[in-house]
């Protein structure tokens, strides 16, 4: 396997909130899929976790060269969690195309988050030669 990208990005916590709390919730359905707002949960952490997501994202869209919105929407790139509780990333749409033109053939996901900040790294990996 080869490093055929990385990104990295770190989102406040309270914006995300302050974001997910506005009427209409237009951030939240522009910017999560429905089973990354089912993952997240309620309670204290949802915002924090919602968060760590987004910054998994930006740097998913990073690692590709480029950020949301160029060719591809926030909802193309879904952060899922597996049952050992690491991140992973699911393609779509644009994002997916993206991927495919660049030889991306798998992702290594780091997130973390705490009450103020959430920072996502991802490494985008291709077959070598």
């Amino acid at each position: 396997m080869r490093i055929i990208g990385h990104g990295i990005d770190i989102v406040e916590v309270c914006n995300v909130e302050r974001l997910a709390r506005m009427p209409g919730g237009h951030f939240t359905t522009r910017c999560f899929t429905h089973r990354e707002l089912r993952d997240a949960g309620e309670g204290t952490a949802k915002h924090e976790r919602l968060a760590g997501r987004f910054a998994a994202k930006e740097a998913v869209a990073k690692a590709m060269g480029t950020g949301a919105g160029h060719g591809f929407a926030w909802t193309d790139i879904e952060i899922t969690t597996a049952d050992s509780g690491a991140p992973g990333v699911v393609l779509r749409g644009g994002a997916q195309a993206r991927a495919l033109a660049l030889g991306i053939t798998g992702w290594l996901i780091s997130t973390s988050h705490g009450d103020h900040y959430a920072v996502a790294s991802a490494i985008a990996l291709g077959h070598d030669g």
